[in-house]
Order: C-alpha cells, then structure tokens, then sequence
C-alpha cells in the first residue's frame, strides 16, 4: 500500500493569517517592501466582513478617528499606529483607485456602490504587491522550528521568518469567525484579556418593549462611562439601533443604563407650557406629539388614569416627574444577543505584550497581531476599519 507524500514545506517571508481587512493592509505594505509575503484565509474568498459591512457600501473609516474613539485596557495602545495612518491615508488610497464615495453622518465614510470595490481594490494591491493569497487555507496548526515559525493548513505547510495573526474576533461565526488567533496567543503565552461581544443589540424580558418592536426614535444613552446621541431601535428581544451598539460596548451585566428620550429638551418644562396652552388636550396625545404612537400608548398607560385625563388639569407635581423620567429613563438590559449579532469582539491580546509602534510579541520575536485579535475596539462609525488599516500598516513596515 502506498501513501501520498507529505506536501513539501513551503517558503515565505511572511505569513499572514486572515485575509479580512487587517491582514490585507498588512500584506500590500509589506509585498510593497519587497517581502515574499502569503496569506492564509480561511473562507472561500477575502474580506467577508468587509463585503457585509455598512449595508453592503462599507463603512471603511471614520474622519474623526482618534484614540478616544477606542476602547482598551491601555487606552494610549492605539495612539501611535492611528498617528502614522489616517483615515486621509486610507482616502487617498480609495480615491486613487477611482472608488466614488460619501459621508453620511458623523464623519463615516462609505462607498457609493458598493463595498464589494474594497474588497477588490485590497486584492488588486495584493496582486500588484506580489502577495500570494491561498483560498480555504484555514491555519490548523502553528509551532517554532528555531527562529522560525512553521504554519500547517490543509492546503500545505509554510515556514516564515514572521506571523501575523490576523484572524479577527469571535464575531459574527456565520462568516467563519473562530477563537484560533487567541490560540495562537496561548500557545506561545502571549497575554489575554476577557473578551465579550461588543457593539451589539442588548436584551430585555420587559414584553413591554417586545410590543414596541420596530419602533425607532432619537435618545441620548449614558452608561459605562459612555454617552451617545443616536437612534434607539426597540425589538423583539429587547432595543438595537446606533445608541445601543455604542452604549453595549461600556455597559457591564447588572448596570442600569439611562435613556433620554427627549434629548435636547427639558421634558418638565415642556410638559409646563402645554398644561398652560388652552383646551383639554389629554396626557396621551400630547405624548403622541413627540413620540410614535405606540410608544405614546405605551408610556401613557403606565401613567394610568392620569393618561386621559386633561393635562391642563393634573397637577404640576406630577408633570414635573413625569418630565424627570422622559429624560431619564433608567433601562436594565439582562444581556446581550451574544457574539452572533454583534459587530465586534471586545478584549484580546492584551496590549502590554505588544510592541505599539511595531505590533511585534515583546516576548516572541517575529510573532505579530493585529486588527480585532488585539484588544483595542473601536465605536460603531467605520472606526474600526480605521484601526484594521492603521494596526495592519504599521505590522506591514515593520515583519
């Protein structure tokens, strides 16, 4: 009986591990330093979480992106590699390939089209850069042969000078997220921190808001040391929308968190000059004036036979405390809807093991991490694809 031979050990200056947003970054700089550089991905095809990204147009970036829109353990990590890499770097870089774009809001950048030309134009750089990219070549094992690391996949064996694990977090596993760049970090005892999704819908057993589901409105959300002025979605399992994906990456199980549901107005003192306006408008309607109509009945039939009542007639008391809980209205999430709906993975690698000018292992020579393995996280906005490119480059002049 004969056996197949091995697949022949294959040489590389540099391996990349994830061909998603970070990984190619960091792959175009380095081929364009005229490194032999390879990527290992996993999937059928590159940059999955680029391609369903801001709706299918890509959010690649943030105009505003700076250390304080970051989350992280060393919250001063990020500050080098974002200095030396802009979002005006990575504009140029959209602009010169003749990708149209816009700002929608807040500084978030997106392709007109479609993010689909991201994906394309990363490759074509790859291809331009000399980069070898090996489709469902998913890394099963990584060990050191001297100086050297040597990477197994099903798609053949590969020894390198340099690493970089670029495999992302655990979110979103339906695009083939997995745990493998933190076992990368284990086996060679690079530190960890807890990781917990992040930028995800929150969940409720209040079938109060379950019957609200679909409803969406502005609010301003305080918890965890973060606030934001965004729009509050409710669901069928609890509230979504932009302000609850910014305040669940700050917010910790057993928190309150306070919604505005008026921002920008003093609830009171609104309540105050309609009681004054003549007529017999009720409590109901005039919530119904500011709110969905079914977010109105709900609050109204809280408030009970008060509800239908003329507000001229209720006493100023009670309007004033009933404006003090439209302005703060404390919400007790009971989770979150877990790594699945969530857009990013909070902790990794810990920061103080890493090199922040070069993301190299302090303690593993030639050992590299970057993008969302690392824990550094970005708020929602196309921050995080800023830190994908800014971490990526500055690994990519230095492997």
């Amino acid at each position: 009986m004969s056996f197949p031979e091995p697949a022949p050990l294959q040489e590389a200056d540099v391996v990349v591990l994830g061909g998603g947003a970070a990984g190619l970054m960091c792959a175009i700089t380095a081929g364009q330093r005229g490194r032999r550089v390879v990527v290992l991905e996993g999937n059928e095809r590159i940059g999955k979480k680029i391609l369903i990204s801001g709706g299918g147009r890509c959010n690649f970036t943030n105009t505003g992106a700076g250390p304080g829109n970051y989350l992280s353990g060393n919250p001063g990590f990020c500050r080098s590699a974002l200095a030396r890499y802009t979002p005006r770097h990575f504009l140029e870089f959209v602009e010169r390939r003749g990708i149209a774009w816009h700002e929608k809001k807040l500084g978030q950048l997106f392709c007109d089209h479609s993010s689909k030309e991201i994906v394309d134009m990363l490759e074509a750089e790859c291809a331009e850069a000399g980069v070898e990219i090996v489709l469902n070549g998913r890394a099963t094992a990584v060990g050191r042969e001297g100086s050297d690391f040597i990477v197994e996949t099903r798609k053949g064996k590969w020894r390198c000078g340099a690493l970089v694990v670029a495999t992302g977090g655990l979110s979103i596993p339906k695009i083939g997220a997995e745990d493998f760049g933190y076992r990368v970090a284990r086996h060679f005892k690079v530190p960890l921190t807890a990781t917990r999704p992040g930028l995800v819908p929150l969940t409720s057993p209040d079938r109060t808001l379950h019957a609200l589901s679909g409803l969406s409105l502005p609010v301003a959300m305080k918890g965890g040391g973060g606030r934001f002025e965004e729009n509050l979605l409710f669901t069928h399992r609890g509230v979504s929308g932009p302000a609850v994906l910014q305040i669940s990456s700050f917010w910790q199980p057993g928190e309150e968190i306070e919604v505005d549901l008026l921002p920008g107005m003093e609830a009171a003192k609104w309540l105050r000059a309609v009681q004054r306006e003549p007529g017999g408008t009720t409590l109901r309607h005039v919530l119904a004036t500011k709110f969905p109509r079914r977010l109105a009945d709900a609050w109204a039939d809280r408030e009970g036979e008060w509800a239908d009542r003329p507000i001229n007639g209720l006493k100023g008391l009670f309007l004033d405390e009933l404006g003090a809980r439209l302005n703060r209205w404390m919400f007790r999430p009971d989770g979150t809807e877990g790594y699945a709906k969530a857009e990013v993975t909070l902790g990794g690698v810990d920061t103080g093991a890493l090199s922040s000018k070069t993301f190299e292992a302090r303690e593993v020579p030639g050992l590299f991490f970057i993008g969302e393995v690392v824990d550094v996280t970005g708020w929602l906005g196309g921050y995080n694809f800023q830190w994908a490119w800014a971490s990526g480059h500055a690994a990519g002049e230095s492997v």
